[in-house]
């Protein structure tokens, strides 16, 4: 089940609201961590035993970490136990998702380079297993640290595990930023609503503009190496670069406006990372959650920056390729990040002085080359069709352009416009400068009423949202859904 579903905003989402509304306070945890499970087992009934699994797992190593903490017994005694725990905890966590997600990829890879024939496990990918291993690693680990109290409620806990507005597309959300929220939260009438709008925000990214675009790429990629021109590739790479971004973010919308309506305050995941002026700059705007996730887990726990310059590259080395091989088992993926780690190393090194001097026009023009080259690798499993697809895009392969191309272009261009402009902080600019003219207009019934028109006009606007949404999914239209693989 995912959130642009009609299954979920039909049936699944007004049951868990209406009773979770009505529920005293002792039991809105356990009310959660129910729906929670039956959101997941939705599509995989035999794989929420993994869950739970894990859930009880990292909630009785957490529990013994504060065991010995507590325990009387000499330091270095006590130390070497909750060092054991944490390395159980973590290679536990790290084996449940190596076989699940990697073992028959590494397998395939051997089988291929020395011809041997060693059998495959061939399991099912659970779905955002890659998630919330990441949660739950790093609540122990937070646990090992003493920044956070270990939980002695495994309710509270499998519903921060389990908790379904963010489970299968995240954001990554630490345990220490809703610990105080699981024990006591409150849910106003406005709170409620800006939850609500929120998530139909994020349905419309997903359902109007994300699937729309999509269905372009789909169509392009499918055409890749019969007929496709250099202009049609990048036509495809470019719907690509936006298919992803707004229906990630869209998804990150849905889960903080969802998370909202519940009383939990997610982190947010993305900040308008197409406007960046650099590499370096997208990655602190993409996929915020991940990246700190692996700058605090990883990249500080091996050394970060304060070891010399080699030192620092080698730690960048070792998250990238952990970054792209935890967004899928394909080498592809492994590239993907280490195409960014090289353009990081080079920033740091060189770049981002010179780019400095250009101006914002280029410096945007160099960062949406490298990133549109980035999806480019990160579409395209098959290395002989992704070489074949990045001949193309540079003209090596095929024509310049094609009547398939024109047609695409003049078809798609007044979207991409829209896309371009919804990537932005424009939007939400234009709505504020709006505001402000309204209410320096002067007009009596706009000072007297203007608050109660914002949000006549803002309600008007969610229910525009979902109605279409609603629509284009009862139409069947292409409704992808990117992160299932993660």
């Amino acid at each position: 089940m995912v959130f642009s579903s009609l299954v979920f905003l039909c049936a699944f989402f007004p049951v868990v609201v209406g009773i979770y509304a009505i529920c005293p306070l002792k039991y809105k945890n356990f009310w959660l961590m129910l729906s929670s499970f039956f959101f997941y087992a939705w599509g995989e009934p035999v794989y929420v035993f993994i869950m739970i699994f894990s859930t009880v797992f990292d909630y009785i190593n957490g529990r013994l970490l504060e065991y010995f903490d507590l325990k009387e017994m000499e330091a270095v005694s006590k130390e070497n136990c909750r060092k054991a725990v944490l390395f159980i905890s973590v290679f536990g966590n790290l084996a449940i998702l190596f076989v699940f997600k990697y073992f028959d990829f590494l397998i395939t890879s051997w089988n291929q380079a020395t011809s041997s024939e060693l059998g495959l496990l061939h399991l099912a990918l659970p779905i955002g297993i890659s998630f919330y291993t990441f949660q739950t690693m790093s609540y122990t680990i937070d646990v090992y640290k003493k920044e956070v109290k270990a939980q002695h409620n495994l309710i509270a806990f499998g519903m921060y595990v389990s908790m379904f507005p963010q489970l299968i597309a995240g954001p990554i959300v630490r345990y220490r930023l809703v610990e105080s929220e699981m024990r006591n939260r409150t849910v106003t009438v406005e709170q409620w609503v800006h939850g609500m709008r929120r998530f139909l925000i994020g349905l419309g990214k997903k359902v109007l503009f994300a699937n729309q675009i999509g269905a372009l790429w789909d169509d392009i990629s499918g055409t890749a190496g019969s007929g496709l021109s250099m202009a049609g590739a990048w036509i495809g790479a470019i719907a690509f670069t936006f298919q992803i971004y707004f229906d990630f973010s869209g998804y990150s919308d849905m889960a903080i406006g969802l998370g909202e309506m519940f009383g939990f305050h997610f982190p947010e995941n993305f900040l308008h990372p197409y406007e960046a002026e650099s590499i370096t700059e997208f990655w602190r705007k993409w996929h915020i959650t991940l990246s700190g996730w692996f700058r605090d887990y990883v990249y500080i726990p091996l050394g970060g920056n304060r070891s010399g310059i080699i030192r620092q590259i080698f730690n960048l080395f070792i998250v990238w390729f952990l970054t792209g091989f935890w967004h899928g088992a394909s080498w592809n993926f492994v590239l993907w990040g280490l195409y960014y780690f090289v353009l990081l190393v080079l920033e740091k090194l060189f770049l981002l002085k010179e780019t400095e001097r250009w101006r914002r026009l280029f410096r945007h023009l160099y960062a949406k080359f490298f990133i549109i080259v980035g999806w480019t690798i990160f579409a395209n499993e098959d290395f002989s069709q992704l070489e074949s697809y990045l001949k193309t895009m540079f003209g090596v392969n095929g024509e310049l352009f094609n009547s398939e191309a024109v047609y695409q272009f003049r078809t798609y261009l007044p979207l991409m416009v829209i896309l371009a402009l919804a990537s932005t902080r424009i939007p939400g600019f234009l709505y504020n400068k709006g505001k402000d003219l309204l209410k320096k207009s002067g007009w009596k019934f706009i000072l007297e009423h203007g608050e109660k028109l914002e949000n006549g006009v803002c309600g008007a606007a969610t229910v525009v949202i979902l109605v279409l949404s609603l629509g284009m999914l009862i139409s069947g239209s292409y409704n992808p859904f990117l992160y299932f693989r993660f």
